[in-house]
């Protein structure tokens, strides 16, 4: 709920209508009064009565709390560091610090137009992190949890995609560079200007914002978009094939840990008994096991029994019948 509540919050405070409310008019030009998530300015005595600042600060408060707790708890504090979800919620916290901080520590005639702008580009970049606080959901998302060992256990063919469309954008951005030379009004003034177009047609996406004119253009730009189809298409089975094996996997081991809680009691009871006790008592598989080889071992024991009884009778009728023979002879 609280990453929820600071994700939100994050989204919120770049709307119009809540930087507007913090915009100062200073010679013709817009100056925006300091708050933590917004822009840095002059003023700080807004900041910390913003209603975002605070949201932000109480959840930071949480986060860094819970990650204290959860680092002292850990028996190995290095592997505590070497864990990616440990890594992420830190880069999730330290921006609220840099920035607070620089605050803090500007003064009101350092603020000049250079360095204020300087302060808002590396402020901007730093707070931009906290996006990645996002991927804190995936402790409890099951799916998400699934995405990323699917990533995990699909890095080569990520790989050889990437490696493949890098081949493809070089190769069609150039031959396009070349096929749209003559043309005065051409689009791609060099390789690396196509290198966009060559991604945006390899992906299927086509902006339409660089566009080929000549016929030779046209048909790098068909054989471009076709190799970027059977690109994109060769590791997409395995992707998926990885995707159905770890859900499948998951989906099982919940079946199982629902089949390992099976109705039981400690004796055989009868029907009605057994519908009473079936809500009620819960054994485990082994158990369960064991009971119904003890049950198969009495019937076959009590089977072994009635055989014994039938030789028995029927060796004891041969022999009055032999003895009743011999009594006539």
């Amino acid at each position: 709920m609280v990453i929820l509540i600071s994700i939100v919050s994050f989204c919120l405070e770049t709307l119009p209508i809540f930087r507007d409310e913090n915009e100062d008019m200073h010679g013709g030009g817009v100056t925006f009064h300091t708050y933590s998530n917004s822009t840095m300015g002059y003023q700080q005595s807004t900041s910390f009565t913003d209603p975002f600042f605070i949201v932000e600060t109480l959840c930071i408060i949480w986060f860094s709390f819970e990650f204290l707790v959860r680092f002292f708890a850990c028996p190995s504090k290095a592997g505590f560091f070497t864990n990616i979800m440990n890594i992420i919620d830190i880069v999730a916290i330290i921006p609220y610090f840099i920035t607070l901080g620089t605050e803090l520590a500007e003064k009101p005639e350092d603020a000049q137009q250079g360095q204020q702008a300087m302060s808002l580009a590396i402020l901007r970049v730093i707070r931009l992190v906290r996006v990645f606080r996002i991927f804190k959901l995936s402790r409890h998302s099951k799916g998400l949890q699934i995405l990323g060992q699917t990533l995990k256990a699909s890095m080569r063919e990520l790989g050889l995609l990437i490696f493949f469309l890098f081949i493809g954008v070089i190769l069609f951005s150039s031959a396009v560079y070349f096929a749209e030379a003559d043309e005065r009004e051409s689009q791609f003034p060099s390789i690396p200007d196509a290198f966009w177009w060559a991604v945006v047609s390899m992906t299927t996406v086509g902006y339409g914002d660089m566009v080929p004119t000549t016929i030779g253009g046209k048909i790098v730009g068909s054989l471009c978009a076709i190799a970027g189809v059977l690109t994109i298409a060769l590791p997409v089975p395995v992707i998926v094939s990885n995707f159905n094996y770890f859900y499948h996997r998951e989906t099982e081991g919940e079946e199982q840990a629902q089949y390992l809680q099976v109705t039981s009691c400690p004796k055989i009871p009868s029907s009605p008994d057994l519908k009473k006790s079936r809500s009620a008592s819960t054994i485990s598989k082994s158990d369960y096991m064991e009971i119904q080889e003890g049950v198969n071992n009495s019937n076959e024991d009590f089977r072994e029994e009635n055989l014994k009884t039938a030789n028995c009778t029927l060796a004891n009728t041969n022999y009055v019948n032999i003895t009743k023979m011999l009594t006539d002879v």
